[in-house]
């Protein structure tokens, strides 16, 4: 089955966003800092859309935007920056480089994936005959009730923490938190964290 997309993640923690993708049916390429991104097309510039983090090590995202508009062969991919910088001046400036989209950080994952729909609408990409069912992993049949811990962990999952990082702001120790997910997978049928979030987020529990 084709793919509905193919999408550079240029960021220095990809790891979210890069097992979240397949699953909607895009395929996800990852550069960790700009130069490796900007190798990256430079060796494959067929791209449709560019998710491009901010504060990255070796170039950021900003000397990495201007890189990108400045290439002919990739100028017109569209871009969606990836910031926690959440200031009107910085986006407007990001927009004058020739970003299409922002989204601030810590982002809900839905709220992504709209993101990236309407721009690859937007840009007049063709998606005809390549029809994919996202979340494939839901099945049907109850849901098992999470309590408040478990949900906390979650949430904290949903903004990119780690079991080490989750321990600490928690106070427990790591394998607490790894129980606590196993428990978690099990009530939502899921197999990973990824998939976890996507449920509890699309079905409110979170």
């Amino acid at each position: 089955m084709s793919s509905l997309a193919k999408i550079l993640i240029i960021d220095d923690n990809p790891k979210l966003i890069e097992d979240t993708l397949p699953m909607y049916g895009y395929e996800a390429v990852s550069a960790r800092d700009g130069l490796t991104g900007l190798k990256a097309l430079d060796e494959n510039p067929d791209f449709d859309l560019i998710l491009l983090d901010v504060v990255m090590p070796n170039l950021d995202g900003w000397e990495t935007l201007k890189a990108i508009r400045k290439n002919e062969k990739v100028s017109k991919i569209p871009i969606i920056m990836l910031t926690s910088v959440d200031e009107a001046n910085k986006q407007i400036s990001g927009l004058k480089f020739g970003a299409d989209d922002y989204i601030v950080k810590p982002f809900i994952l839905p709220n992504l994936l709209a993101r990236i729909e309407a721009l690859l609408r937007r840009s007049n990409w063709n998606k005809e005959d390549k029809n994919v069912t996202p979340l494939s992993f839901i099945k049907d049949g109850n849901l098992g009730s999470l309590t408040s811990r478990e949900k906390e962990i979650l949430s904290y999952v949903a903004k990119g923490e780690t079991n080490s990082q989750i321990a600490e702001k928690l106070f427990v120790r790591e394998v607490t938190v790894k129980t606590h997910l196993n428990s978690i997978y099990r009530k939502l049928k899921v197999e990973n964290r990824v998939q976890a979030v996507l449920l509890a987020q699309q079905t409110g529990i979170i």
